[in-house]
């Protein structure tokens, strides 16, 4: 029953010609109190990166703006998938205190083991989705000897575009830097905790967004290639261009990824799309981020936002 009045609602709806989907790193999106079960005291105002309500209250403004430049002219995107979140008093506040509550969004957000308190969310338009349910995936980090690492978010509803459920996975994997091959070991092990996912949900319409760490051609999207379809840029033409959503030690890359299921595809946009908003840019066109180490800098964040398009058919 739930279901059907679940459907009945969304097909009553004046639904817009397509829904988009965007993903994001936000880049620290730390409120200004101290968590006694995290590592946050460096995002405080007495921290080393000095983090007041100034700063927070501009940046939750700033990233308010940016979903609104990812709307342009249509609705808001039907769903924003972020990372580096720190916990619900961050979504709430964006989501109800700052200029994006006109936007009436709800969100998704489960505590995770991070030591940092880092963790991925989403936020969605309840007239353009519905959600039918949602679990955190826990990474066995620590029984391999590993610094726990940020869960992977699953959530399922309806959506007009679509007659069946959609199935929506958020990830954000271990960094790199600095990592050798312990970190490379340990991004495995999430990446084969995500394919333990994926297999469960054979056959069914999944996007999975996220930070992975990774460019395009890492080998850990081997195993996942085998299952979804990558959206980002794959040959070494569009590769080698002045491109991305990250840029580090002047190089760009796509660290952020956007990939489908095989029956999601004829209703999905082909490629995706890279917000490079002035605003979210530097003189030298690189993302303007809000910290460089513990000095900062007053952007927005080190990543670029990325989205695509649910069709109607």
């Amino acid at each position: 029953m739930r279901y059907i009045l679940a459907l009945l609602m969304l097909l009553s709806c004046s639904a817009p010609r397509a829904q988009r989907i965007a993903w994001w790193n936000v880049e620290n999106l730390f409120d200004c109190q101290h968590d006694s079960l995290k590592e946050d005291q460096e995002f405080l105002p007495e921290g080393s990166y000095h983090w007041t309500r100034r700063r927070y209250w501009k940046k939750l403004d700033d990233l308010s703006r940016t979903i609104a430049a990812i709307a342009g002219d249509d609705a808001w995107p039907m769903v924003v998938g972020m990372c580096e979140v720190e916990n619900d008093t961050v979504l709430r506040d964006l989501t109800r205190r700052s200029p994006l509550r006109r936007a009436r969004y709800s969100y998704i957000h489960e505590e995770g083991p991070d030591v940092r308190g880092i963790d991925v969310a989403m936020l969605y338009d309840s007239l353009q989705f519905h959600p039918l349910g949602h679990k955190a995936v826990r990474i066995p980090s620590a029984e391999q000897g590993y610094r726990p690492t940020r869960d992977i978010l699953h959530a399922w509803g309806l959506c007009p575009t679509l007659s069946d459920t959609l199935h929506i996975i958020i990830a954000h994997l271990p960094s790199r830097a600095g990592s050798g091959r312990e970190g490379d070991a340990h991004r495995k092990l999430t990446v084969a905790t995500l394919c333990n996912l994926l297999d469960e949900l054979e056959g069914k319409s999944v996007l999975l967004m996220g930070d992975f760490n990774a460019e395009p051609t890492d080998k850990i999207f081997r195993e996942i290639g085998k299952r979804l379809t990558s959206l980002m840029p794959q040959d070494r033409k569009e590769l080698r261009q002045e491109q991305g959503t990250y840029y580090f030690q002047k190089v760009w890359g796509f660290l952020d990824h956007i990939l489908v299921s095989p029956s999601l595809l004829p209703f999905i946009s082909k490629r995706i799309s890279v917000g490079r908003f002035p605003f979210l840019l530097t003189e030298k066109g690189t993302p303007s981020r809000t910290f460089q180490g513990p000095i900062y800098k007053g952007g927005i964040s080190d990543h670029l936002p990325i989205w695509v398009d649910l069709l109607s058919k």
